[in-house]
């Protein structure tokens, strides 16, 4: 990548954001009024007049609406909202109807609570205090659009910035697409699934994980299995354990403690915490992006996870846990449906 640097790229720059809904060039901070316009009043025009967006309860709000070809390489989102679950995105390539990308806003950041932890990857950066970023490309022919829905009960102030490129796009590139599923509880003896009926040509490139647990002990035996291709009983890729895919070992655990890590490529990124009382239960944030090593289907991809503990007896324990999951591919396909995302409450993290 820093090698592109030095080249001649016939590409233009734009961005999106509340001081220029457009990106069109030359439009940027003519905003006459705003969320900043009272603080301005003594500087009129050109000084962060508009820096934010209000969104009304229940209303939803087109961060953008963009015509042409290029890609987006950078987006940069923050806010007030009173949990990271109180606001949907949803990203729409080329005018297709149903939505490519459909998450709550902190999942799909991989940051499914407010508590905040550093997270630093190739991919997806928080930073403080609530700075959320991710480094995705998203090619597109036509056009996009992007979307956030308010589901609180309180208007949400966001600043936001969707940093792109104009350019033509090949023949070859795919478009990114990510799907957020949730089971609470996880039935016995139930493999969790995190991507299923997906068809199309194309790579699996990162899966987010929050785990809540419901039972004492170690909780991540099981194996994450990708049936690739018209796999059916059993998969082409199968792994050995949940901290291994997230690229750790034994427990996440050094001298009886969990260690939190953010690395390019995977981390547990956060522990988040328990005063052993009201908030009793451990829950943990996990994310593997498949940059270097992509997962390569040609036809259709299924990706499930087990939830395994220990019982009596070294014998394995099939869990009911909380689990919710965003995955990440890219294909040439736009016409999957995704499960309809859960309501308010079947969203929320008690």
């Amino acid at each position: 990548m820093l090698g592109n640097l030095s080249k001649k790229h016939e590409y233009t720059s734009f961005s999106v954001c509340p001081e220029n809904f457009t990106g069109e060039k030359g439009m940027g901070g003519r905003a006459t009024e705003g969320t900043g316009a009272m603080c301005a009043r003594d500087l009129g025009q050109g000084w962060k007049i508009s820096p934010s967006v209000d969104i009304p309860s229940g209303e939803t709000f087109t961060m953008a609406d963009i015509k042409g070809s290029g890609a987006i390489k950078h987006i940069w989102l923050t806010c007030a909202a009173p949990d990271n679950r109180s606001l949907i995105i949803r990203f729409y390539w080329d005018g297709q109807s149903n939505p490519a990308i459909e998450a709550p806003l902190g999942d799909f950041f991989a940051s499914a609570t407010k508590e905040y932890r550093q997270l630093t990857s190739l991919a997806v950066c928080v930073n403080p205090a609530n700075g959320m970023n991710c480094y995705w490309e998203m090619p597109y022919r036509k056009g996009f659009k992007i979307t956030l829905e308010n589901r609180s009960d309180t208007q949400i102030t966001i600043y936001y910035q969707i940093d792109c490129e104009k350019k033509e796009v090949g023949e070859d590139a795919l478009y990114f697409h990510a799907q957020f599923r949730r089971v609470n509880p996880l039935p016995y003896k139930t493999d969790y699934t995190i991507l299923d009926n997906i068809t199309g040509n194309g790579q699996y490139v990162g899966t987010y994980l929050y785990w809540g647990v419901n039972n004492n002990g170690w909780w991540g035996e099981g194996e994450i299995k990708f049936f690739i291709d018209g796999d059916t009983d059993y998969p082409t890729i199968c792994g050995t354990g949940t901290e291994d895919y997230f690229c750790a070992s034994y427990d996440f655990e050094v001298n009886n403690k969990y260690i939190e890590y953010c690395t390019p490529y995977a981390g547990l990124s956060k522990v988040d915490s328990t005063d052993e009382t009201y908030i009793a239960n451990r829950r943990f944030n996990m994310y593997r992006w498949h940059i270097t090593d992509p997962i390569y289907f040609k036809e259709n991809l299924r990706v499930t996870i087990q939830a395994l503990g220990w019982r009596r007896g070294r014998r394995y324990l099939p869990l009911q846990d909380d689990i919710s999951s965003v995955a990440f591919w890219y294909s040439d396909n736009l016409d999957d449906q995704y499960p309809e995302l859960p309501d308010r409450d079947g969203l929320e993290i008690i």
